[in-house]
């Protein structure tokens, strides 16, 4: 095992350094050259300019043999020919070839050729699909080597023992062959890395924007089982939640595999994904359990690289047999451990320091998205509970209307669709001390309890005044305003007062008049039998609350046999993406196609076209005037 900072015993090791890997190219001692697969030189290192008496500006963007031709001194040289052959076969069977040695001569400053001899190599560079991108070329000067050799053998013929130099030289050229095998090879590995880190960090950012959009716990499993195999690489991820001293595992199985086991993947991806359906998805675990999952849920980094495999890494059966995991804690930003990320390879994996940051940088990001969830989960919870508080006060307060006779009243309430919101709006009715009908609508400023509790208050008020003082509801509603002032109440609200009149000439003729005062309250609604919907319009005064001193004014109106009113609070017609107009606009129409309907069922199927969702709290009062010699039916209260 390795301590929690990633290194043996416990250690922290020290950043390492980014590697340029240009500058690493430029100051190889080979000479080393970088060539298009049509043989265009793209950049030649320090040591082959030196071995070629060559300027990078004279090379790069022209092909390898106009600057490198052949001597045209030697028709016997082969040099040229070989090279292209050997680098043509590199390209087409995208593998490394090692050349004999070669004759190749250069051209030299001044003009003319210099004989050269060379051991040259050839290596092809893939991208991620396979496809040869350049050709690296290897080609180290041995003209001195041969010229050695040359001697020795001459100096043999003499009868001089230079066999010990020419051992020696080629032991040196096959050592150096040596290296460039190696350096290859790890430009090769180096170059692994970096692609496999790029990916795994585009994972982490398409990681980032998706878990940050997650609403609740089973909402970001989901999320977490889409994003985490391309953040961390992994074939299997597992989430172990703290539960008090329990843990609550689930294997976070990915959506495409899951839906369909024949879509591919790794082999541990491709068995995960097609287990039987019955397996259980999760599991619970003691916390002090002696298994990686549960000590890094206890604050412990664990990493298990490579090795036999770690049947106890992950006890869930979807889990078993990898034989490389990593499990780090999931810790919020306080400190505090909310469980553990668990994920697993198919292969034995190198765990070294820069994979490993990836890991805790995703861990990271799930703790931050679990605390937010379960953050949002506690403020929806609270929202509720102060929800059904502030429901509860109000409808006790919105009670059910009298029906009079040859009248007929509906009312309805509905909350606004987001839990945080409950408002003042608020409907009353009720018959006054000489028989009228009153109708209220109001509406305080304010979505939360204070407006609630507010709103319980002026209707209570405003009740006793109706029934305590005679006159028009402009005086009752002038003396609610100077009411509100002397009992110290400073909220704001609109409303409107309307009561229903009946002179004894109006009686005989069937007829009614409606008169009424209104607060800053949009306008009531009235339907006339076979005449167009209209708004009664008459001007408003100010809000209660903001000058009550003032006189308010009435207005009034014939009400016909069959007329229908309506009062309503402005979550019925306001939107936040259009003007009031429209609103007006599209009540008016609803009202006019349903108005035909029983007061009831009017009052329903207005409220569920206007307000399929309510944005905002929304009270109606509607009522409809009977003939005289036709008492209404008594329906459904």
């Amino acid at each position: 095992m390795v301590g929690q900072d990633g290194a043996p015993g416990g250690g922290r090791l020290a950043p390492l350094p980014a590697p340029d890997y240009r500058r690493v190219f430029d100051e190889t001692p080979a000479p080393l050259l970088l060539l298009t697969p049509d043989l265009v030189i793209v950049h030649a290192n320090r040591a082959r300019l030196e071995a070629t008496a060559t300027v990078l500006e004279e090379q790069v963007g022209r092909h390898l043999f106009e600057v490198f031709p052949v001597n045209p001194d030697d028709p016997g040289a082969d040099g040229l020919r070989n090279l292209r052959a050997s680098l043509e076969l590199t390209r087409e069977s995208r593998r490394p070839q090692t050349m004999a040695l070669q004759k190749y001569d250069i051209p030299v400053p001044g003009g003319g050729f210099e004989e050269r001899f060379w051991s040259p190599r050839n290596v092809p560079l893939l991208d991620d699909d396979g496809e040869v991108v350049l050709l690296l070329h290897r080609s180290d000067d041995i003209t001195d080597y041969v010229r050695d050799r040359e001697a020795a053998r001459r100096a043999v013929a003499e009868g001089r023992q230079w066999s010990e130099r020419v051992q020696q030289v080629e032991s040196d050229l096959f050592e150096r062959t040596r290296e460039l095998e190696e350096l290859n090879a790890q430009l090769r590995r180096s170059g692994e890395r970096e692609r496999r880190t790029a990916r795994r960090l585009e994972g982490l950012a398409e990681a980032a924007s998706g878990l940050a959009a997650a609403q609740d716990l089973p909402d970001l499993l989901r999320r977490l089982g889409r994003h985490a195999r391309a953040a961390t690489g992994a074939d299997v991820v597992v989430v172990a939640l703290r539960d008090e001293d329990e843990l609550h595992l689930t294997f976070l199985a990915e959506e495409s595999a899951a839906e369909d086991p024949a879509a591919g993947g790794s082999a541990a991806g491709g068995s995960a994904a097609g287990a039987a359906r019955d397996e259980p998805p999760s599991a619970r675990l003691p916390l002090g359990a002696d298994v990686p999952v549960a000590a890094a849920a206890r604050g412990r980094t664990v990493l298990l690289p490579e090795g036999c495999e770690h049947a106890a890494a992950v006890p869930l059966p979807r889990a078993q047999g990898l034989p490389a995991w990593a499990a780090l804690p999931l810790s919020t930003g306080g400190g505090a451990l909310l469980g553990s990320l668990a994920v697993g390879w198919a292969v034995p994996q190198a765990l070294e320091e820069e994979e490993v940051r990836l890991l805790r940088a995703f861990a990271a990001q799930c703790a931050q998205a679990l605390e937010r969830v379960r953050r949002l989960a506690e403020e929806r919870r609270r929202a509720r509970a102060a929800r059904s508080l502030a429901e509860t006060l109000q409808r006790s307060l919105l009670t059910e209307p009298p029906q009079p006779d040859h009248l007929r009243l509906a009312v309805r309430y509905l909350p606004a669709a987001q839990e945080a919101q409950v408002g003042g709006d608020w409907y009353d009715a009720f018959l006054t001390r000489d028989g009228s009908t009153t109708l209220v609508i109001g509406d305080v400023t304010g979505h939360d309890r204070a407006a609630a509790a507010e709103m319980g208050q002026l209707r209570g008020v405003l009740r006793g005044v109706a029934q305590a003082v005679t006159g028009s509801p402009g005086k009752v509603m002038s003396t609610f305003d100077r009411a509100l002032q002397q009992l110290g109440v400073t909220t704001l609200a609109t409303a409107v007062l309307a009561r229903v009149e009946q002179t004894p000439a109006e009686r005989v003729a069937g007829l009614r008049t409606l008169r009424w005062t209104n607060a800053g309250h949009p306008p009531p609604l009235l339907l006339e039998p076979g005449r167009a919907p209209r708004f009664l319009h008459a001007p408003a005064d100010v809000l209660l609350g903001l000058a009550p001193e003032a006189e308010r004014g009435d207005h009034a109106e014939p009400l016909v046999p069959g007329a229908t009113v309506l009062l309503y609070t402005d979550g019925l017609v306001e939107r936040r993406d259009e003007v009031l107009d429209t609103g007006l606009e599209r009540l008016a129409r609803a009202a006019a196609e349903l108005v035909h309907l029983p007061l009831e069922e009017f009052v329903d199927a207005l409220l569920e076209r206007a307000v399929p969702e309510p944005g905002d709290d929304v009270a109606v009062v509607a009522l409809r005037a009977h003939p005289e010699d036709r008492p209404a039916p008594r329906g459904r209260r």
